[in-house]
């Protein structure tokens, strides 16, 4: 897809490229394993690179005992000394920057930090597919570097696909948003970015998390480890499905982590029916499938879902699971196999996955220097083109909800002073969000306005919580003096984090007061800046005449300051679009977290979730965001007439065409794709970038089958003021204009559809064409 600054991605992965080669050496990890100076070893079949890497494991694992196999199906995997193979440790994160919030990677001597880029619901906002890639590439960089020089691994569990169907989900944050289409494309751009392009081997190995149905933690008396979340088929293929399955076939990543939970009643990490026949057999992983850190456990202590550890150890691995994150399946596989509940040959199967991306990260190759990224060392960790790709990343997430008068951009010239306000004014680990590393550097919020003005800093609230109002009057008073005012409110890890759901959407505490008095009395234009990863109502501040402005900037990253203030100032044009629906907070008063139905049921006052089934009342929806300048669209080319191929059918023409939609699976779907050409123009005063969102709504008199409305493709350009650019979409008919039926069944609503791109309307007519019959 076309981007925003993509001349800024391009020269950025050229100076990346040219630094892998200009780089000093790393400081010389020894050797995993095939250490070239070990003669014990050097002759061995699953030593030899020349040999395809499925005969080195398959000579691998029939050298290893049982008890050296059960060692080697856990995080903490054991050495095997006789076979020169040193201890692993599996778990390493990554989710926006190199983490150590995994045992694995450890921060300190010449790796003192790396890149911290904004939350992924912060990225996830540019709509920038070839941004989000770009970020991977960078971070694998840094994680090869870090590998190199013994204080990384190679597996990184990132990232989470999981949808933020629930706006109080304290793990939102993590997640690409609400649309299933969007979290899919992130997470195969991302994916794509982190492994590489080199064949089969790897950079390092991504993990798409957490499969499937898995997003409560802990709300209302109910934890994620107790949960038995009830989805209907229809629900499973139509939402949780996609961006999994999006992330295996199109992003071809590595791993898939099952989840704590359990779905209809069958813990994820034990579902034969989740991990061997979908995630394996249908989708095709090449890779390993790893359990949420103790979930084998969780499944036998806390759910209680079998009678003996060895069970839980059995059904597990015969499952589909291939290695344990924590200690369950060490300690308890052995017995399992030596009670008749488990046969080697299981083990082995499961050993064969692992030690296949082992292979294929060339961690059984030898010297890690002459690896095609074995050069790179602490000179690759946070350079200048790095962290530059962070602000950029920032700018690029940063949403305007509201802009009154205008109010935004300030100016240097009129606004001589601002007054800062807010617990969030001058924060540094805030703004990098959960699973995040030690960053390079930070630019706080006030530090960035510092830049370009005089700034008047008063809290107000020493924290987000905001349970006084004693320095309320002190931030008044700074309001008053100053040319204009930034309020910068919201969220941070003590309100949503993982383990921690919120219990509501309104602003914490007091800040809704002090946002509301600190307007009535400054003198200039007032400011609000949210950052949260979850989305609030701040109906109050989108209603109150005297609040000119509302950006919401997430959670955004090490250069988050220096974004917020380019922005504000008008340095950078905001181009960022909501990937979640900002709800009012009567939303909630008939939806417990634990319903899991996506679609609504008037009947129960049940509103359905997400924009896709959600009609109601919104404070501002799915796909909001606006710019300091115009831009208008127009259908350059769209067909008004679509001729679908249709197989009949010798068993019941009803199997392929019932109801008016056809099957997916009776029609030709390979270059079945709607091209669809759009011209934007920027008809106001400055450049902008402009993100296309293309939504389609299929013909009425589907009852439950269909959402309201569905992304179907999107695209980010730049356009300069004056100027017109064409966008073309090939919109595949298949994915984005079927919909899934009760039993689960995706189908293609034959009829009139319509496109919706901003307020252009095109309807088009779906037409089945017979071609022949399906022998039954």
């Amino acid at each position: 897809m076309a981007s925003y600054s993509q001349a800024t991605i391009i020269s950025i992965s050229v100076i990346l490229i040219m630094g892998i080669w200009s780089s000093s050496s790393a400081a010389g990890r020894e050797p995993f394993a095939c250490d070239p100076k070990d003669k014990t070893t050097a002759n061995l079949a699953f030593c030899k690179v020349s040999l395809p890497t499925k005969e080195r494991v398959k000579d691998l694992i029939g050298r290893l005992t049982l008890p050296e196999k059960v060692r080697l199906l856990v995080n903490n995997a054991a050495a095997v000394p006789r076979l020169g193979i040193k201890g692993y440790e599996w778990w390493s994160e990554a989710l926006h920057g190199v983490s150590n919030v995994g045992p694995g990677t450890k921060f300190g001597g010449p790796f003192p930090g790396a890149t911290s880029f904004p939350q992924v619901i912060t990225t996830a906002a540019s709509f920038n597919s070839s941004l989000w890639e770009a970020i991977g590439r960078v971070v694998s960089d840094e994680a090869r570097a870090m590998y190199n020089g013994g204080v990384a691994g190679l597996t990184y569990w990132s990232p989470n696909v999981n949808i933020l169907r629930d706006p109080r989900w304290g793990r939102g944050q993590e997640t690409p948003g609400e649309d299933p289409v969007v979290v899919g494309k992130y997470a195969a751009s991302y994916v794509k970015g982190l492994q590489g392009n080199d064949g089969d081997r790897l950079k390092v190995a991504a993990c798409c998390k957490h499969f499937t149905a898995y997003d409560l933690d802990n709300w209302n008396g109910v934890d994620r480890f107790h949960f038995n979340a009830k989805v209907s088929k229809q629900d499973i293929v139509d939402t949780f499905d996609v961006p999994f399955r999006m992330c295996v076939k199109e992003g071809r990543v590595a791993s898939v982590m099952c989840s704590y939970n359990q779905v209809n009643g069958v813990p994820t990490c034990a579902d034969p029916n989740l991990l061997k026949n979908t995630v394996r057999a249908q989708w095709g992983l090449d890779g390993y499938i790893v359990s949420d850190c103790d979930s084998v456990g969780v499944f036998y202590d806390t759910q209680h879902y079998t009678s003996t550890p060895e069970e839980a150890a059995a059904d597990a691995i015969k499952a589909g699971l291939d290695l344990d994150c924590g200690p369950f399946l060490a300690v308890h596989s052995e017995n399992a196999v030596k009670k008749g509940l488990l046969s080697e040959a299981d083990v082995s199967n499961a050993l064969t996955n692992t030690l296949n991306v082992q292979m294929r990260l060339g961690m059984f190759d030898g010297e890690p220097s002459a690896h095609p990224y074995g050069k790179l060392g602490p000179n690759n960790v946070c350079t200048p083109a790095h962290q530059e790709l962070a602000h950029e990343a920032a700018i690029q997430g940063i949403v305007l909800l509201k802009n009154q008068g205008p109010s935004l951009p300030l100016s240097t010239r009129r606004h001589h002073s601002v007054a800062v306000i807010g617990p969030n004014s001058d924060v540094n680990v805030t703004m990098i969000g959960n699973y995040a590393g030690v960053a390079c550097g930070y630019t706080t919020p006030l530090e960035g306005i510092e830049k370009y003005t005089k700034a008047i800093h008063q809290q107000g609230c020493s924290d987000v919580a905001c349970t006084g109002d004693k320095s309320f009057n002190a931030a008044i008073d700074a309001a008053r003096q100053a040319d204009a005012t930034v309020l910068i409110m919201g969220l941070d890890q003590s309100i949503e984090a993982e383990f921690k759901d919120r219990a509501g959407l309104l602003l914490p505490g007091l800040q809704q007061e002090l946002v509301t008095k600190v307007a009535a009395a400054s003198k200039g234009p007032i400011i609000l800046v949210i950052m949260s990863g979850g989305p609030i109502d701040v109906s109050f501040a989108k209603n109150d005449r005297r609040i000119g402005a509302i950006l919401w900037v997430g959670y955004p990253g090490q250069a988050g300051g220096a974004a917020i203030a380019d922005i504000l100032f008008g340095k950078s044009n905001p181009g960022g679009k909501l990937p979640m629906t900002w709800y009012p907070e009567e939303y909630l008063a008939n939806l417990p977290m634990t319903t899991m139905d996506m679609r609504s049921t008037p009947s129960k006052n049940y509103p359905g979730r997400t924009y896709r089934f959600y009609n109601g009342p919104v404070v501002y929806p799915f796909g909001y965001g606006l710019s300091y300048t115009k831009f208008q669209h127009t259908i350059a080319s769209a067909p008004a007439v679509f001729s679908v191929p249709v197989h009949g059918h010798r068993k019941a023409q009803n199997v392929t065409v019932f109801d008016k939609a056809i099957r997916v699976t009776h029609t030709r779907c390979n270059k079945l794709s709607l091209r669809v050409h759009v011209d934007v123009k920027n008809v106001g005063s400055r450049d902008g970038s402009h993100t296309l969102l293309v939504f389609s709504s299929p013909p009425g008199g589907r009852g439950n089958w269909a959402p309201h409305k569905q992304l179907v493709a999107f695209q980010k350009v730049r356009v300069v003021t004056g100027s017109t650019q064409r966008v073309r979409f090939n919109i595949h008919v298949c994915k984005y204009l079927s919909v899934v039926d009760r039993s689960g069944i995706r189908r293609i609503p034959m009829g009139e559809h319509s496109l919706h791109i901003g307020n252009l309307r095109h309807s088009f007519s779906l037409q089945a064409a017979t071609l022949g019959v399906i022998k039954s």
